[in-house]
């Protein structure tokens, strides 16, 4: 065929042969460029289920669009009827030459395996099945790039097999045990013999060997393969460990997907400088054991917990931080998909009352590290670590969950879940259940019946809030609860954008905080055990209605339903210090700060924590902190601006107070701040003109009157600053709750026109 030109190929040399095709290069006369030609070999041409099968391979290829799966361009007939597949050509040699000169190095057989892994998922995703992975199959280019070849045997989810009854298809060594039965294989076959390219790739040999096909058999169905540590030194003992486990027996003791060894072997390419030797994945071969693996989870947490499982709930609550979910998905874009689904465990395994889940806003850093779980973990505190993958197909998604004792970096469990997105809150319910039972939690009644009664969501409806959670746009909550109005978790985020709009003088603030009340009954009206909207709810009292009591109420109910509520305990503790209750809220802070150890929204906090409670060194320190972490951070130059004012270091915080105005545009709360400080500083006309400036924005958009008292306050006129206060209590400026902190109001105290002001807002004390 050298030479001939069929359709518009014009045949060049032949690459090679195989049994289910014989493959040339060839030249494409209409698109100038090389593909491969595959035609069936001649004593299969005429079999009609062999044709059938040539086919079928390149149907199920050309489905595939992923970098690590060979590009089918189009199947075409010659003038006599030979069935031939159009292909990519790649510019490189097969795996099996590669090893014939010697064992990989293990990174170089880690980034081989990571790739053949990820074209397998995008496979299985659409139900493919390859059944003949081998290292002949394995294509690597000149650039790097693992390409799986050859679906000549591949099946799909939903066709008839192609095989005729009892008969055995693939290449005998790389063969599950069930596979060489002759059984039914589904896509644990493919991780089975992906694990035996590993083996061979580390070692240079085979895990079953022998002359006879059937002794190969014998072994792969009976025997355990010899120890690569024995074979070869340097071996972590964590990449033995994924290995036999993906050459596990039976089916349902290997990964269960190739995004659960994806991440495992991640994990060891990260760290294998380190020489890690911990094996995460545990092995399950009866071969193997002599205990089943749920006594190696009960003694292992004994050993950790150092008390009985499943007893009730512990002494001490455990302390826990979920990971960034690995994104998986085939498709491009779906970074929010998975960042929102992390945000969503972390909240669900909040409200179990014994676990202290670390904040999102910490565990954030971690998305792309090469530290170790132990240094994460030291640096977060956490005792548990949670780390896994999600995968999106469609409108289906699949996690993978995995409990990791922080200590030894030891995994303890693991699990996979497939769902509808609709279905994922409920599945996040189902998550956070089984991570409960596994660190012997035993749920209270009512943390059961909410973990068990979650309803359906519209799926287009949570890709919209994932996606609010992931970017911050709140309008992508409001969409959301047009598609479900029972979405109570969205409502409660729509809440939380009220609330900051108050606060931050973006909206009237009644006008904000009355919509934030809105919309936080709206949400516990759907869901009556949602901490978040609790919290909400709290602020409405607080801020709106300036009931104290009932506010705290609120909250405390909040933090019952979910102890691990970062912002709920935070506002919580700045509501404890506007009531004077200062040590309380102290020790609010601290518990907050344990949540969210390695946030730069804790340095403001505490920041503002010891503005309000006259540490003006430790706020200036704080506050200094989260300009360097930020240097644009308007909310850390006004803090830092009127810690310096407090200190009477006034022309430092002059210069901090312009900053924020150029970085917080359009913000009222850094003009008053300059404004206040140059009227302190005795350059009252400079005062004016911000005030004027003020003056003159309040109409066209709102401007918080307690801003404006600000400086009324600062140029030490005192009628005006009374009218504007009582202003601010008229429209609930945001930040006149705490009145009773703001030093900028001392010289007013003894004033009875200013104590009826803080008599009608009920201030405790």
């Amino acid at each position: 065929m050298i030479g001939q030109t069929i359709s518009h190929y014009k045949i060049i040399e032949k690459l090679g042969e195989g049994g289910m095709g014989v493959v040339y290069k060839a030249h494409d006369i209409k698109l100038d460029r090389l593909v491969a030609l595959k035609f069936l070999p001649p004593h299969l041409a005429s079999d009609e289920q062999d044709r059938k099968r040539f086919i079928h391979e390149a149907k199920a290829a050309s489905s595939l669009d992923h970098p690590n799966i060979c590009n089918v361009h189009e199947i075409d007939e010659t003038p006599d009827g030979q069935v031939f597949i159009v292909m990519a050509i790649y510019e490189g040699a097969p795996l099996n030459k590669k090893i014939e000169k010697g064992p990989l190095k293990i990174d170089e057989a880690l980034d081989v395996v990571i790739q053949a892994a990820e074209g397998l998922q995008a496979a299985h995703e659409k139900g493919i099945v390859h059944r003949d992975i081998k290292s002949s199959n394995i294509m690597l280019t000149d650039k790097g790039r693992a390409v799986i070849m050859d679906f000549g045997l591949a099946q799909s989810r939903g066709m008839s097999r192609l095989t005729k009854t009892g008969s055995t298809i693939g290449t005998v060594p790389y063969m599950s045990p069930e596979q060489a039965k002759g059984e039914k294989v589904d896509h644990r076959s493919d991780i089975w013999s992906l694990g035996t390219v590993l083996y061979e790739m580390v070692t240079g040999q085979m895990p079953f060997r022998s002359e006879y096909h059937e002794a190969v058999v014998y072994s792969i169905m009976n025997e355990s393969p010899p120890p690569m540590t024995g074979l070869r030194s340097g071996v972590p003992m964590a990449l033995e460990a994924i290995v036999n486990k993906c050459l596990e027996k039976n089916p349902g003791d290997r990964y269960q997907h190739a995004d659960e060894l994806i991440v495992d072997l991640r994990r060891i390419r990260t760290r294998s400088s380190q020489q890690v030797s911990t094996p995460a994945p545990r092995s399950r071969s009866k071969s193997r054991m002599v205990i089943s693996a749920g006594a190696i989870i009960v003694l292992a947490l004994l050993a950790f917990l150092g008390r009985p499982l499943f007893m009730g709930e512990p002494d001490k609550a455990i302390s826990l931080a979920v990971l960034p979910l690995e994104n998986l998905s085939a498709e491009s874009g779906q970074e929010y998909f998975a960042d929102g689904i992390t945000d969503a465990l972390i909240t669900e395994l909040g409200q179990i009352s014994a676990l202290r889940v670390r904040s999102r806003t910490s565990i954030q850093r971690y998305a792309k590290t090469d530290k170790s779980l132990p240094q994460i973990a030291k640096e977060l505190n956490a005792e548990m670590i949670v780390e896994g993958s999600v995968s999106r197909s469609g409108e289906n998604a699949r996690i993978t969950a995995k409990l990791i004792r922080a200590t030894d970096d030891r995994q303890i469990w693991t699990k996979t879940y497939e769902r509808e997105i609709g279905q994922f809150l409920a599945l996040e319910n189902e998550i956070a259940r089984d991570i409960a039972r596994e660190v012997g939690i035993r749920l209270t009644e009512e943390a059961r019946v909410r973990t068990t009664n979650q309803k359906a969501v519209n799926p287009k409806a949570f890709d919209l809030y994932l996606k609010g959670v992931s970017s911050g746009n709140r309008s992508n909550f409001v969409e959301a609860v047009k598609l479900d109005p029972d979405f109570g978790l969205a409502y409660a985020k729509i809440a939380s954008g009220y609330f900051y709009a108050g606060l931050f003088g973006t909206l009237p603030a009644r006008e904000a905080f009355s919509k934030m009340r809105d919309a936080a009954e709206t949400a516990l009206q759907k869901d009556n055990t949602l901490g978040e909207a609790h919290c909400f709810l709290a602020l409405a009292k607080l801020h709106v209605d300036l009931d104290w009591v009932g506010a705290e109420k609120e909250f405390k109910r909040a933090i019952e339903l979910n102890p691990s509520l970062v912002d709920t305990r935070h506002f919580y503790a700045h509501y404890l210090m506007a009531a004077n209750r200062i040590e309380e809220s102290a020790t609010e802070m601290k518990l907050t700060a344990e949540l969210d150890p390695l946030s730069p929204d804790m340095n403001l906090c505490f920041g503002w924590h010891c503005l309000f409670t006259n540490d003006y060194k430790g706020a200036i320190e704080l506050a200094s902190k989260g300009v360097k972490m930020d240097s644009s951070d308007g909310w850390s130059e006004v803090i830092l601006g009127w810690s310096y004012e407090r200190e009477s270091r006034i022309q430092e915080a002059i210069v901090e107070f312009r900053k924020a105005v150029s970085h917080w545009k359009d913000g009222s709360i850094p003009l008053a701040g300059l404004a206040h400080a140059y009227a302190i500083a005795g350059n009252k006309k400079k005062a004016r003109e911000i005030l004027q400036q003020l003056l003159e924005a309040s109409g066209r958009k709102f401007i918080p009157a307690y801003d404006i008292a600000v400086v009324y306050a600062g140029l030490g006129e005192d009628n005006l600053t009374i009218e504007w206060l009582k202003k601010a209590l008229d429209e609930r400026s945001g930040f006149l709750v705490y009145i009773k902190c703001d030093r900028r109001f001392d010289s007013l105290r003894s004033d009875f026109r200013f104590i009826e002001i803080m008599d009608s807002m009920n201030m405790p004390g």
